[in-house]
């Protein structure tokens, strides 16, 4: 299905027939996607009076109750209450779902004994590009990333300058196949986290960083649409699934 949707000045053309997903699913399993030192999911039925809640078990429905962390789980959206003392809840503050979003692919650079992300390589494959929303890919890009265990692996991050290039350019909504856009162990620094939303000035309150998406190797680099979808909780981070549209010319 082909529409022409007005976004800002521009009337973009896209064909809603065909998303993109984006998103890393939640299971209770082991091999669910993991970081920061916590267990998998829980995905179980509850039990009332000694009864299992469950077709299987012989009730009429199922009913499961969901024990998962988002920042640990899956695919999920924060604001910028995830770092400070105030609470600033992602169903209150992410008011808008779609957004103009370009899609790069970058290598990670050596630094020392890490991988890093700098600017001169955002500026590199943005240039001059105004866009709300950057969804960066890193390679090597293999599927394994769906079911990565994260904890203990110093995985690659981006530096604080490679931040403040996309704040300077009007990001708005940072995507990345990373558990966090900052080193594993800094000492609880963040300077990624407090650089993009402005920690130490005005806060981005309308700015949210997703973590853990997965952007498979048919999608190529450009401009999409996307749709941004979390679930309403409140809290500093929901579960969210990324949807991609590719604007027809």
């Amino acid at each position: 299905m082909i529409t022409t949707i007005q976004y800002n000045s521009k009337k973009l053309k896209v064909d809603l027939s065909q998303p993109l997903d984006i998103s890393i699913s939640i299971k209770a399993d082991v091999s669910n996607v993991n970081a920061w030192y916590i267990g998998a999911p829980k995905i179980e039925p509850e039990t009332f009076d000694g009864d299992i809640i469950s077709v299987e078990k012989g009730a009429a429905v199922n009913f499961n109750t969901i024990t998962f962390n988002p920042h640990s789980h899956g695919t999920h959206t924060e604001t910028v209450g995830h770092i400070t003392k105030e609470k600033y809840p992602i169903n209150t503050y992410l008011k808008q779902f779609f957004f103009l979003a370009e899609v790069v692919t970058v290598a990670s650079e050596k630094l020392g004994e890490d991988y890093v992300i700098s600017a001169k390589q955002l500026q590199f494959v943005l240039g001059n590009k105004k866009r709300d929303a950057i969804v960066v890919r890193t390679i090597p890009n293999t599927k394994d990333k769906k079911s990565r265990q994260y904890s203990h692996t110093n995985w690659t991050y981006f530096q604080e300058d490679a931040i403040k290039l996309l704040v300077r350019k009007g990001i708005k909504h940072l995507l990345v196949d990373l558990p966090s856009v900052d080193r594993e162990e800094d000492g609880g620094q963040l300077k990624g986290h407090r650089a993009f939303w402005n920690y130490h000035g005005q806060l981005r309150k309308d700015a949210t960083i997703t973590e853990f998406i997965y952007v498979s190797n048919k999608i190529e680099d450009g401009c999409y649409l996307l749709n941004l979808q979390i679930a309403p909780f409140e809290n500093d981070a929901t579960p969210s699934k990324p949807i991609l549209y590719k604007i027809i010319e």
